[in-house]
């Protein structure tokens, strides 16, 4: 199964998936904490969580294509998946360390998996 794919795209999925769900428990806990904190913390909480969103959104949808491209053995959704990682990095930039490695590994896996079909 594996021999057909490009292992790469695989790590970099399985990162994005990983940072995905780490956000969605980090901001959510924040959320939490903000009904039953005060005003400011409320405010706060809540234009953290704003600002983050559009990273996050990007980041989740670029997971959902790589999977979609790793399963199918399609390079136009590991390609898209790779963008929306270079977008979320952009949409968010004090979080780019968290965003770059991922979306490397995702341009590296589009091009080791356009060279695998290619010898197919």
């Amino acid at each position: 199964m594996l021999k057909e794919r490009s292992k790469m795209i695989l790590v970099s999925v399985i990162l994005a998936t990983a940072y995905f769900i780490y956000l969605l428990c980090y901001f959510s806990g924040i959320i939490s904490q903000v009904d039953s904190g005060s005003g400011a913390k409320a405010v706060a909480g809540a234009l953290a969580t704003a600002l983050v969103m559009p990273h996050m959104i990007a980041i989740g949808v670029g997971a959902v294509f790589a999977w979609v491209g790793f399963f199918l053995k399609a390079n136009w959704a590991t390609l898209v998946g790779a963008i929306l990682y270079a977008v979320s990095a952009v949409l968010f930039l004090p979080y780019f360390m968290f965003s770059v490695p991922i979306l490397i590994l995702g341009f590296i896996g589009y091009s080791m998996q356009k060279k695998i079909n290619q010898q197919i």
